[in-house]
């Protein structure tokens, strides 16, 4: 068995050798993958280029970057002082007629409260329906003390029962 394993260790090894060869480039190409020469001052041969580099490098030379636009200095333009005054709205579907009867109304419903009676005028103590326990079906039930009823319980003599039960539950021999 160690030998086969052996056999296979070396194999593995041989052909990582191989594909390194492989992978070197000779010496007399001096071209990239777009036929550009290399400049091997700024990249060594040793350090490989990444992914990331090889995409920045296609892109660039595909949309080459535009010249940058010197931007304009803007003048500080104050408008406040050419503001004119603005004019008063007028209404102009104003109607005298139409304000007398809004008026009109008013003072007809302010007199009608006046002279209607108020509600401690016409409730009589007489006809409120007054019903204790009306509202008991909504109050909470009070919490129930478990452990308050076991000491309860272990106090009685006739709750001796329930002691014993009790104590085999809480003494568990398993």
């Amino acid at each position: 068995m160690d030998n086969l394993q052996f056999w296979i260790w070396l194999i593995v090894i041989i052909v990582t050798f191989i594909a390194r060869a492989k992978k070197k480039k000779p010496e007399g190409d001096s071209t990239t993958f777009g036929g550009d020469p290399i400049d091997r001052r700024t990249s060594p041969v040793d350090k490989p280029i990444s992914f990331e580099d090889l995409l920045r490098e296609i892109q660039a030379s595909k949309a080459p970057q535009p010249a940058p636009i010197p931007k304009k200095k803007q003048e500080y333009v104050d408008y406040d002082d050419e503001l004119e005054e603005e004019p008063v709205a007028e209404r102009v579907d104003y109607s005298k007629r139409d304000q007398d009867s809004t008026f009109q109304t008013y003072e007809r419903a302010k007199q009608d409260a006046f002279n209607r009676a108020s509600l401690e005028e016409t409730m009589k103590i007489e006809d409120t329906v007054v019903r204790f326990g009306q509202f008991k079906g909504y109050q909470q039930d009070k919490e129930v003390n478990v452990l308050a009823e076991y000491v309860k319980d272990l106090q009685d003599p006739a709750g001796f029962k329930k002691a014993f039960i009790l104590s085999e539950v809480l003494n568990r021999k398993f």
